[in-house]
């Protein structure tokens, strides 16, 4: 017999209320009735006309400005079988079902009419995930099943109020084939109608490697379901105390956490979104912030090294090789001028590699950087005195050759000199200003 699983119940009331939600005191299950393969039973528990969240919304960006999109329902339902075609398994006449996942709780979230185009699409999903992944009540694997999207698509002429016949499309397991879908089916149904035919209401399959969808059944009306009380379960009650206790054990979301990376930090509004996309990475900026204020700095390490780090070896931040205090220590080291940021790359990749910590490697690897003048003095003059013929190509007025000098020594010290100082050196030398 069905029993309510109360982590469930908290999952979806912390889902409405990262989502702007109304949560309702009363909410009824219901059971959905309709035969397919991947449903033993012939009906699937939900809810229908008492879901417990109900009239929120997403902020999208959309044309440079931010889009509110509205969150119809989130309501609790169990999951059916999953269906297995012949054709991926080498047996085109067949089809198989996998009932492991039935029975299994998920959340769906429905959405209001208010996406005009796949890349809104695209954007809606990719904000829906961020603020899922914030809040902790899933991973949002599309390519695992974790995250499943089905949209609804239907065109209308400009002008007219009502929408046009809507089909239902499935299959679609990653940001990049709901929008390949979304902009077949629109030019599909497009073609259609100037056409003078019509759009038939029906549930069509994204096929990946054709890149086009096709049919696959009939799509119902609510009321083709049938739907009814369940008699297994009982009405659900969530008093004001429970939904307070939630929210007050919500995180700092994506938007306002964005907003006060740009206040607090002082940093673009492009290094907030980036950073604050993942929680764990906004966390992993914000512990180096506490060990190293230099909010430019340390955003461009992360955005630039530490995220490509994650993203060859396909890791979360938390399992990064390079700690928040391992790349502090090494930005102190190029701060206090004990090597350049030249060799701060070297050092990272060595990090990432063996794991020991900057002052180990810079130690090891004899990387420590040269700020001995006199040393520096010597270099410069051996490299002008077997450059003469650029010398004087500089001192007559082609300056661009400075960045050669500079490179010269660079190489000559090995990359370990000093590059202001080495630029004061030669400046001196050649007359520059």
């Amino acid at each position: 017999m069905p029993k309510l699983n109360v982590e469930v119940v908290n999952a979806v009331v912390k889902a409405g209320l990262a989502n702007h939600c109304q949560i309702a005191p009363f909410s009824r299950f219901a059971r959905k009735n309709y035969f397919y393969p991947d449903l033993p039973k012939n009906y699937q528990i939900s809810q229908y006309e008492l879901p417990l969240a109900h009239e929120g919304y997403l902020m999208i960006p959309s044309n440079g400005e931010e889009k509110k999109i509205g969150i119809t329902r989130i309501h609790m339902e169990e999951d059916a079988g999953k269906l297995i075609h012949g054709e991926n398994l080498g047996d085109p006449d067949s089809s198989y079902v996998d009932f492991n996942r039935c029975g299994v709780p998920l959340m769906e979230i429905v959405s209001e009419p208010d996406l005009r185009n796949s890349q809104e699409a695209k954007e809606y999903l990719v904000k829906l995930r961020t603020v899922l992944r914030y809040i902790g009540v899933s991973d949002c694997n599309m390519e695992e099943g974790s995250l499943r999207c089905d949209a609804n698509v239907s065109m209308r002429p400009v002008g007219q109020k009502e929408f046009g016949v809507r089909t239902e499309v499935k299959n679609m397991n990653s940001f990049k084939n709901v929008q390949r879908a979304l902009d077949y089916e629109i030019k599909r149904q497009i073609g259609l109608l100037e056409e003078g035919e019509t759009v038939h209401q029906e549930t069509r399959l994204f096929d990946v490697a054709k890149g086009e969808t096709q049919p696959m059944r009939s799509k119902e009306e609510a009321h083709d379901y049938r739907y009814f009380p369940d008699p297994d379960l009982m009405p659900l009650e969530v008093d004001q105390n429970w939904t307070a206790r939630i929210g007050d054990s919500l995180p700092e979301l994506p938007d306002p956490r964005r907003e006060r990376f740009v206040s607090q930090y002082q940093i673009p509004e492009y290094d907030a979104g980036v950073l604050t996309a993942e929680r764990s990475v906004a966390d992993y900026y914000e512990s180096c912030m506490e060990l190293f204020p230099d909010a430019k700095s340390v955003s461009n390490w992360v955005m630039g090294d530490v995220l490509r780090t994650l993203k060859e070896k396909n890791i979360e931040i938390t399992d990064c090789p390079v700690t928040p205090k391992m790349l502090v220590d090494m930005l102190k080291m190029v701060k206090d001028g004990a090597i350049s940021g030249k060799l701060a790359k070297t050092v990272y990749e060595e990090m990432e590699t063996s794991g020991k910590d900057p002052e180990t490697i810079v130690q090891e690897k004899g990387l420590v950087q040269i700020s001995d003048e006199g040393e520096l003095q010597k270099i410069a003059d051996e490299i002008i005195a077997n450059n003469l013929d650029q010398v004087a190509q500089y001192q007559g007025g082609k300056t661009k050759l400075f960045g050669f000098f500079v490179g010269q020594v660079m190489k000559a010290s090995g990359g370990k000199a000093n590059p202001p100082l080495v630029n004061k050196i030669l400046k001196e030398k050649l007359g520059g200003s």
